[in-house]
């Protein structure tokens, strides 16, 4: 029903531990964002962690079954003071993700909640499982399909 899209996240990230996380505006795409993502009943639930990004710093788009979240984590205000260490990634992080037929796109909710942005995407109807009917002479029998 989902599909991920992006097939170099592992590299990026087998990269990122060797080489040290980039400053913002280094890498020329954005950066990913860990998701964890299941089905409970008769939707989807697709979870993102973004930590430390302002819910107004969060957009999440459908265009043609496409799925695209994009959140920006800026620089915190120090003032004065000079920084010493700076480990977490900031800029741009963006996830796309291929919504199949079997999912309602036009019908999608989204909770920002401690730095988890919850996707819950139902399952469209023409896609739950329904019942045949077959008839026979002179009797009639359910099918489950």
């Amino acid at each position: 029903m989902l599909m991920r899209t992006d097939p170099f996240r592992d590299l990026d990230r087998f990269t990122q531990q060797l080489l040290g996380t980039a400053a913002a505006g280094t890498w020329s795409r954005p950066n990913p964002m860990p998701m964890d993502a299941y089905r409970r009943g008769e939707e989807f639930v697709v979870c993102l962690d973004l930590p430390g990004v302002s819910p107004d710093a969060v957009d999440v788009g459908v265009e043609r079954n496409v799925l695209t979240v994009k959140a920006e984590r800026r620089p915190a205000e120090t003032g004065d003071a000079e920084m010493q260490i700076s480990e977490r990634p900031l800029g741009v992080f963006s996830r796309q993700l291929f919504l199949g037929d079997a999912l309602d796109a036009d019908d999608i909710k989204a909770d920002y909640d401690a730095g988890v942005l919850t996707l819950r995407i139902p399952v469209a109807e023409a896609a739950k499982p329904g019942k045949v009917e077959i008839t026979t002479a002179g009797r009639r029998k359910e099918i489950n399909a």
